[in-house]
């Protein structure tokens, strides 16, 4: 027992980890911080057991990496005992620069880097604290390593991080249709050529694959309650910001506070050395704590706005296939405002207009190859025969119209 530490996961049973660089990467406080952040932000408005962190989904992520290579090297690829601990490490931290309600703060709080530039950073950041250790792990990372089937485990159609999280968000979430076989997906794994492919025999988990992943999206990701939710808090924030823009006070925890009081964007986040340290104290309870605080506010917007999300009451959703002219929205805006005692010219706060487009199967992206017992390879659109893929890989957009309720 003494070369491994063991963590138990309801999904997926024990979890070894190896002591030496992976377990040190467990144990660092950039990656135990990630305990502290939900994996589906305010989704547990829709799915009260959606209570899972980005933590229990990395330690999955890594778990199934580990698998993935036993599985590749069984089939006589040949990997490194140094790659496989670097991919080990890429795919344990490939989340860690991810912030509390990530795309939520990615669009109100910090402008122009996105939690992949941020992951990067810590990713350094740690690199550094263990001598360079880390080298192999980041270039697989970046995909600078010669092999690159070994970039696509991290990033990819396939890769070890959406197949844990489908698979987790789905045991959490309850929502059983999102259910991947993932074990046997790995099992199906291949390489050709420096690129990942499947098996023929795994043509039919690809298609369920493709088919949960659909409908994990419209029933979780993009639910219209968990939009709507996303959207109270965006404007929650933005509200908060320009007020504090404006010259008041606002309340907030320390790390909260140099985001609302500075304009943080790449430059600031390159050129401030604490900004990545203040960036990493920052976690749910911080903006649960600052918004707790806010619903007493005496601006009416920002505590109307806050008391939505502390009570659960989301913006009511409107969905449409085509876009909403303006006399309809300038309509809404008159009655919420009249409804909330609020000035139009402000009502913006209590209103937001989105389009959603998820195109979950694109071609020319980053297609799934079925690789046949004769050598050849085909795209899975032309492989498959029961599911018609093609229509699976249609766009489909949709206009959320969220706004205050109005009773």
């Amino acid at each position: 027992m003494g070369d491994h530490k063991i963590i138990n996961d309801p999904v997926f049973g024990f979890i070894k980890i190896p002591k030496g660089i992976l377990l040190d990467i467990v144990k660092h406080p950039l990656m135990q911080r990630l305990s502290r952040i939900k994996q589906l932000g305010l989704a547990s408005f829709v799915y009260p057991g959606a209570q899972h962190t980005r933590f229990q989904h990395s330690i999955g992520s890594f778990h199934l990496m580990s698998e993935a290579i036993l599985s590749l090297t069984q089939k006589g690829i040949f990997i490194f005992d140094s790659e496989a601990e670097a991919v080990q490490a890429a795919i344990l931290m490939h989340d860690i620069g991810h912030g509390p309600f990530s795309h939520v703060l990615e669009n109100t709080l910090i402008h122009g880097i996105s939690h992949e530039e941020i992951s990067l950073l810590m990713m350094e950041h740690i690199n550094n604290s263990m001598n360079g250790n880390l080298n192999l792990a980041l270039n697989i990372f970046k995909d600078r390593y010669p092999k690159r089937f070994l970039h696509q485990l991290i990033s990819s159609q396939l890769d070890m991080d959406r197949l844990d999280y489908l698979r987790r968000d789905s045991f959490f979430t309850g929502v059983t249709e999102g259910n991947i076989g993932s074990a046997r997906i790995i099992k199906m794994l291949n390489v050709v050529e420096d690129n990942l492919v499947v098996d023929q025999k795994g043509i039919y988990s690809i298609e369920n694959y493709l088919t949960s992943r659909r409908l994990m999206y419209w029933q979780v990701y993009l639910h219209k309650t968990t939009v709507a939710c996303e959207k109270v808090l965006v404007n929650t924030l933005k509200r908060a910001k320009d007020l504090v823009t404006k010259g008041h006070n606002i309340f907030a925890p320390p790390s909260l506070q140099y985001f609302l009081y500075n304009d943080v964007n790449k430059d600031w986040f390159l050129s401030h050395d604490e900004s990545l340290m203040t960036y990493s104290q920052l976690d749910d309870n911080d903006i649960w704590c600052a918004v707790k605080e806010w619903s007493r506010s005496d601006d009416p917007i920002l505590s109307l706005l806050a008391r939505n999300l502390v009570n659960r009451r989301p913006f009511r959703v409107e969905i449409s296939e085509e876009p909403y002219s303006e006399e309809y929205l300038h309509n809404l805006r008159h009655r919420i405002s009249v409804s909330s005692g609020i000035a139009e010219e402000e009502c913006d706060y209590l209103m937001s207009v989105n389009a959603i487009e998820k195109d979950m199967y694109d071609v020319n992206d980053d297609h799934i190859s079925i690789l046949y017992n004769d050598g050849t390879t085909k795209d899975i659109t032309e492989a498959s025969e029961i599911l018609n893929v093609a229509l699976l890989s249609k766009k489909v957009k949709k206009y959320y119209l969220c706004y205050q309720r109005l009773d």
